[in-house]
């Protein structure tokens, strides 16, 4: 199943002198992106990116639950600091699916079935 993983540094955890935002970079930016393209070679990540303009990540996980899911994204240097949403995403063939089924029910509640 794929996740689509939305992470956005919260405001608290912006560096506020430069000390802090060497540390932040040698610490937590690198090493996440590094992280990234690893999970990305072993097809965990199977699209998205950092976000251009902004210290964030939108990524696509391929996993096989929520638990892992919530793995990938605790592996990653940055985490702590950042907010993550998390969303659950279908298939095109099983939302095709799913709306075949619903047009048929409204197309019966019509008369003459919807012709």
């Amino acid at each position: 199943m794929k996740y689509l993983v939305q992470m956005e540094l919260v405001g608290a955890g912006r560096p506020a002198t430069a000390p802090e935002g060497v540390g932040f970079i040698e610490q937590q930016i690198l090493p996440t992106l590094e992280r990234c393209k690893k999970l990305e070679a072993e097809g965990k990540i199977v699209g998205g990116g950092p976000v251009s303009g902004a210290i964030a990540l939108s990524l696509v996980v391929d996993a096989a639950s929520s638990q892992e899911v919530d793995e990938v994204v605790s592996s990653l240097p940055v985490w702590p600091r950042m907010e993550t949403t998390v969303t659950p995403l279908t298939t095109f063939e099983g939302r095709i699916q799913l709306v075949e089924v619903q047009l048929e029910r409204l197309k019966s509640q019509i008369p003459n079935g919807g012709k």
